[in-house]
């Protein structure tokens, strides 16, 4: 794919699949409402069922029957991409995920192909409430041979989804809602205050910093879905307090492999890690093991982590950003970090 830099995420990822379907005749897109003229439930298949009217599908509202039937398709020698239409239900088809395509893949003796994508948008921020709100990724870290992977408007979304499909292993891509209308990067900055460079290929760890500007005072690593965020944050504590700030964004975010980043950490001694979930046995501190195991002689201090606050998201604007990270939260965090 190529990096057209102006263009919104909801697109890209419509372009993405619709190459995907055309380069992979054996691949399907299922999930409820995806065929025209719906288009799924943010717009992000539309087209597609046209193109591809035998393999773009629509399904009854069962997220356990789609999510079954991906299965079945790929133990027949298929592929496919699922869609969940809010990340909140993958809660009803976590049976098929741990208990069917993550065993699967090892349990009869031998390697078993296993090309899912399961398409979970997720987040807050858009005033939907409760219950199709959550940032849910926590709950699915640790299970066997099911990766973890989170769109993003600085990877690429054919490179990404490609590569999760040749591994032939399971793996859930959550998709920040917000992002969908959002601008990739940089044009989603609004300036060119930062630039970017990619550590261990296009579908492994981006990393954005403001230009011209090196070493840094914090590494601040965060999902996709928070990319807008952190680098308003990184601009407002560079231009406000002084404090120098290098984002980094993962696109696999299970398994967590820290070994690219450290020359960052060593330059710059302190780490942040940010997520929208809340706190308890979350992301960010599989991220904080895995980097105090091998990083702690480069560290000055511990990782610190950064998340939502317990409680139910609220419809209303004004609660629910107090319930979800925000920008001010992380330059709050990385500000103080900085100054020990």
């Amino acid at each position: 794919m190529d990096d057209r830099r102006a263009e919104r995420v909801g697109a890209h990822l419509n372009r993405a699949l619709a190459a995907l379907l055309t380069r992979r005749p054996d691949l399907y897109l299922i999930g409820a409402d995806v065929a025209d003229p719906y288009g799924g439930a943010f717009g992000v298949t539309r087209r597609l069922s046209t193109e591809h009217p035998d393999r773009v599908l629509t399904t009854p509202i069962s997220e356990q029957a789609i999510v079954g039937f991906a299965v079945g398709l790929a133990l027949r020698g298929r592929e496919a991409v699922v869609e969940i239409m809010f990340s909140d239900f993958a809660t009803l088809c976590f049976d098929q995920i741990a208990n069917l395509a993550g065993k699967v893949v090892s349990m009869y003796g031998e390697q078993v192909r296993m090309p899912v994508v399961i398409r979970c948008p997720t987040g807050g921020n858009r005033g939907y409430g409760p219950t199709h709100s959550q940032s849910l990724q926590k709950h699915f870290l640790g299970i066997p041979n099911l990766a973890l992977y989170e769109m993003s408007p600085v990877h690429d979304g054919y490179a990404t989804l490609a590569q999760i499909l040749d591994s032939a292993a399971p793996a859930l891509y959550f998709e920040d809602k917000v992002l969908y209308g959002r601008r990739r990067f940089g044009a989603a900055t609004g300036d060119e205050m930062f630039h970017r460079e990619l550590i261990g290929g296009s579908c492994d760890f981006a990393v954005l910093g403001i230009r011209d500007v090196d070493p840094v005072d914090v590494v601040v690593i965060a999902p996709g879905g928070l990319t807008d965020r952190v680098l308003g944050a990184m601009r407002d504590a560079y231009l406000g307090d002084e404090t120098a700030v290098r984002a980094v964004v993962p696109s696999r975010l299970y398994p967590f492999d820290p070994a690219p980043l450290a020359p960052l950490v060593g330059r710059a001694r302190r780490v942040v890690v940010v997520e929208d979930a809340v706190a308890g046995g979350v992301w960010g501190a599989e991220v904080a093991h895995a980097i105090h195991q091998r990083m702690w002689h480069l560290l000055s201090g511990p990782v610190r982590l950064l998340h939502a606050p317990p409680g139910t998201i609220p419809a209303a604007a004004h609660l629910e950003r107090a319930v979800l990270v925000q920008a001010d939260d992380i330059r709050a965090t990385v500000t103080a970090v900085a100054r020990g």
